[in-house]
């Protein structure tokens, strides 16, 4: 069975910064782009950083561009999103997704596998 899970949510003060990681389970996604999603209360889930297989490839939601770094480490099969100088804006529920996709992807309809999401609040 392919899981995905996140860890490294929670509460954290406007300024402050948060590690986020996503370890798969059940098969190796070392080919496949990897993605950080995240989903505010009544909006939609929207896109927010995205790396392609072997790291050399990344991209940003203009949002979080400059703040968040997306990184990942195929030896442990896992993607990490830091999330620094954290807005309230910024809360919300973090998953994790995999793409049947070599390179780096920011449309939803292109991820096949999703993480149960973790949850990030930021208090102003």
């Amino acid at each position: 069975q392919v899981q995905l899970v996140e860890s490294g949510g929670g509460l954290v003060q406007a300024g402050g910064s948060l590690r986020l990681s996503c370890t798969a389970s059940g098969r190796t996604f070392n080919s496949n782009a990897m993605g950080w999603f995240r989903q505010a209360p009544g909006k939609e889930r929207e896109f927010a950083a995205t790396i392609s297989w072997n790291g050399g490839s990344t991209d940003y939601a203009d949002s979080v561009k400059g703040r968040f770094t997306i990184s990942r480490d195929n030896a442990k099969n896992t993607v990490y999103l830091q999330m620094n100088s954290l807005k309230p804006e910024d809360t919300a529920v973090y998953y994790c997704a995999a793409s049947f996709f070599a390179g780096s992807r920011i449309r939803r309809e292109e991820y096949t596998y999703w993480g149960q999401g973790t949850q990030v609040t930021v208090s102003s």
